[in-house]
């Protein structure tokens, strides 16, 4: 499988949210930086942009390891100051997918595995403010899904309206809005609604979210007619961050609890995120290379998997 990233990327969480400088809005940073987590409150008494919908659950979420498994490679070559090209090598295949990704607007980040299914992003900033996402997701040579999505960020808020599968032929199509509101320097509120339309149905379903934060905390909820999603991050230092996150679905009547943590080694160039299993990143200095070893326990299933890898650049 291979991927190609903008050079630019969010700033991550080891910098915040004990940064001493937050930026007055996430306006006066850099395009790239539209999805970080939400800031503080102005110094001339503004509220700050609430950020995007979808990255309301990202503080915890970044806490959670990725699950690895077999060997791989993983090689980054930046080719160009616009042009970065990351190539996965598992045990069994090969791939390497170029695609033209800029460090300034617009972008496009492209993702294709062996059997030459793809997930593509293009990404296209209209104004200041304004800017324009497109995803396309192929199965082989079938379309899967293709959305088009157009967002709004103002001093305080953030509108957003997606249009996803839209098939002429088939009288079907799927509307999301979105709309984000910060109520004061640490409380944000706003929903989501979703509208779908087909020959056989129709119908639609709100859900309301809130988040509020503060200093070393994170605290999230999402509730509606599907179900609800509630996530808590959790900075106990500089080293050690832990994430609580429950999803329940009301159409699938399942319930999730995880727990996640990270542990930051600076002085060993080691960074370990644990759930039930674990990923340790440690970094080959003075080499440009970084290796990771996962494993992955199911009691119920009675089942071990273990994973390895290389990242080079």
């Amino acid at each position: 499988m291979g991927s190609v990233l903008a050079l630019s990327s969010s700033p991550g969480h080891q910098n915040w949210p004990f940064s001493t400088e937050p930026p007055l809005s996430r306006w006066d940073t850099h395009p790239a930086h539209w999805d970080s987590p939400p800031r503080w409150e102005r110094k001339d008494g503004r509220l700050p942009n609430p950020g995007s919908f979808h990255s309301l659950h990202r503080s915890c979420k970044d806490v959670f390891p990725h699950q690895i498994e077999g060997v791989k490679m993983i090689i980054n070559k930046t080719l160009s100051s616009f042009f970065k090209v990351t190539s996965i090598f598992p045990l069994s295949e090969m791939l390497c997918l170029p695609l033209l990704s800029l460090q300034e607007a617009p972008a496009l980040i492209g993702e294709m595995d062996s059997s030459g299914s793809l997930n593509a992003h293009a990404l296209l900033h209209l104004t200041e403010r304004v800017r324009a996402r497109t995803v396309f997701q192929t199965q082989q040579s079938q379309f899967v899904t293709w959305q088009f999505e157009t967002e709004y960020r103002g001093s305080d808020f953030t509108a957003a309206v997606t249009v996803a599968n839209p098939d002429i032929l088939r009288e079907s199509v799927i509307l999301v809005a979105h709309f984000l509101q910060s109520v004061s320097s640490g409380l944000v509120l706003g929903g989501e609604l979703v509208y779908h339309r087909g020959r056989a149905e129709e119908g639609g379903i709100l859900t309301l979210a809130g988040q509020y934060s503060r200093p070393n905390w994170v605290a999230t909820l999402n509730a509606g007619k599907g179900g609800a999603h509630a996530s808590y991050y959790h900075r106990a230092n500089k080293q050690i961050q832990v994430g609580v996150e429950f999803e329940a679905s009301t159409r699938t009547q399942e319930t999730t609890t995880s727990f996640g943590y990270q542990m930051e080694l600076p002085e060993a160039n080691m960074v370990f995120r644990g759930i039930l299993w674990g990923v340790l990143e440690k970094r080959l200095s003075p080499l440009p290379a970084t290796l990771i070893m996962g494993a992955f326990v199911n009691h119920r299933g009675d089942k071990l998997q273990v994973g390895l890898g290389v990242t080079v650049g």
